[in-house]
């Protein structure tokens, strides 16, 4: 069994929620990395390089542990939709999403800052919201206020009310961290659950 810490390189409290179900010790760091995509950039990349980014910034403080990195993209129509961080932003994008499918790229690396080795992948999720009235998403935006949430909803909570289909790879990552593709990523570093 693999003694290592485990890091997760996020200040998101719903990537440290989800990796406490797995009832692993682990402590969390700040990445401090600018999350702009880069012109031309596709959001299966951007999501890519961003987890990545996230774990190698921590591993300067952390030269012995396996870190986790994780980001999230959504992709509508071509374009990229990161958090909205306010409520006009967030009206902007269910307004744009209402009726249509949104794609869900969330990225995850897991380092090992000992050895070097690292692992990344993507999850892919895809999301059709309901033809939602102005009304509809006011008030859903106001009882929620999902500001720091790619595409303006949870589907963890009162935001599985506006989506009518939900399809992908596993739903922890359209919370935020792919559970599925970490257990085999521990595995491969030999950390075992059981």
């Amino acid at each position: 069994m693999n003694s290592q810490l485990l890091v997760l390189a996020s200040t998101s409290v719903y990537r440290s929620e989800l990796l406490k179900r797995l009832r692993i010790p682990f402590v969390t760091a700040a990445p401090n990395v600018d999350e702009t995509p880069l012109q031309g950039e596709s959001a299966r990349t951007t999501s890519l390089r961003l987890a990545q980014q996230k774990a190698h910034a921590a591993a300067k403080d952390y030269p012995d542990a396996l870190i986790i990195g994780s980001d999230q993209v959504a992709l509508l129509d071509g374009q990229q939709l990161g958090k909205p961080l306010n409520h006009d932003n967030a009206v902007l994008q269910l307004s744009k999403m209402r009726g249509k499918t949104t794609c869900f790229f969330t990225a995850l690396a897991l380092f090992n800052s000992k050895t070097g080795n690292m692992q990344s992948e993507v999850a892919e999720n895809f999301v059709t919201l309901r033809d939602l009235s102005d009304a509809d998403i006011e008030s859903y935006l106001r009882k929620e206020q999902p500001y720091h949430c790619a595409g303006s909803a949870k589907s963890e909570g009162l935001g599985i009310a506006l989506m009518s289909a939900m399809r992908g790879d596993d739903p922890n990552a359209l919370i935020g961290l792919p559970l599925i593709l970490l257990i085999d990523m521990l595995r491969r570093e030999n950390v075992h659950l059981f």
